[in-house]
């Protein structure tokens, strides 16, 4: 299935994407008297039986909202982690001319940078040098603690879309990246948050546009750490939770390993677009 979260007053709303459009799970489930959960975090929390009672709500004749009537929220709200993996494709690798990492390169966003699909995404007036990073995001589904690479996608509710957006004269100002990666909205996320089951997350292609013109083409293959490992590897050292967000990295194709000749950075009026198969498109236009 494919969650969404959306905008009605002063409420986030959960949806169900369906052939009609999204439909709104709280106003359908008291049409059919039916008790489902009704918010994201409620969704990530339910058993098996829950979900195929939302999954056959979605199949009834409920009146649904167009898509682009919508206001979106992101698809998680609050999550208490939001970790990012560094240089996790070869292709970004190669072009930022590094060793293979021994292990994968940690660092973390907070709160303020979740963002939603269609959201404006105000530059931040100390910087200049304002980049995109498509990524796959893992969404944690239930605790993990010490899993192993072979049950960790066990604990993957699903997948949604991501861009780490980054100011790179700030993430270099020192030898620490947040200041670059937190910026308020810098990770907007969505819209969609697709359950574990529908997709591979070992082969999907991803790709990011800038105003129409594609500037990153890869494949989650090519990750140096898959999403299992990753996982893993972050689970032995803190305790994941339901809701948790995981940028898993971005492929080669980002500003930064242009020449610096070449280098044309984002700007105010520029719109982004990062498409990941199976799960849709994440488009932000930048003011």
């Amino acid at each position: 299935m494919k969650f969404v979260n959306f905008r009605v007053g002063g409420h986030v709303r959960l949806g169900i994407k369906s052939e009609g459009g999204i439909i709104d799970v709280k106003a359908a489930a008291q049409v059919y008297g039916l008790e489902v959960p009704t918010t994201m975090e409620q969704v990530i929390a339910a058993d098996a039986a829950a979900l195929v009672q939302l999954a056959e709500l979605a199949k009834k004749g409920v009146e649904a909202a167009a898509e682009d009537t919508l206001i979106y929220a992101p698809c998680i709200i609050n999550p208490e982690k939001i970790i990012c993996v560094g240089l996790n494709y070869v292709s970004h690798r190669d072009e930022c001319e590094i060793e293979v990492p021994a292990v994968p390169i940690l660092f973390s966003k907070f709160n303020n940078a979740l963002a939603a699909h269609n959201q404006a995404i105000s530059l931040p007036k100390t910087a200049v040098k304002f980049d995109y990073e498509a990524e796959l995001v893992i969404v944690i589904g239930k605790e993990a603690v010490n899993v192993s690479p072979e049950n960790a996608l066990s604990y993957v509710f699903g997948y949604t879309i991501g861009n780490d957006l980054s100011a790179r004269d700030l993430q270099f100002r020192t030898g620490q990246w947040l200041l670059g990666k937190t910026c308020d909205h810098f990770a907007p996320i969505g819209p969609y948050l697709v359950t574990a089951d529908e997709l591979d997350p070992y082969n999907l292609d991803i790709r990011c546009s800038v105003n129409g013109v594609v500037r990153q083409a890869g494949n989650t293959r090519d990750m140096i750490f898959d999403c299992a490992a990753i996982v893993s590897y972050v689970s032995s050292y803190m305790t994941l939770k339901p809701g948790d967000i995981i940028f898993s990295g971005t492929p080669g194709g980002v500003i930064l390993g242009y020449p610096e000749e070449q280098q044309q950075w984002l700007a105010a009026g520029d719109t982004v677009s990062v498409t990941i198969e199976k799960i849709g498109t994440l488009e932000n236009t930048l003011k």
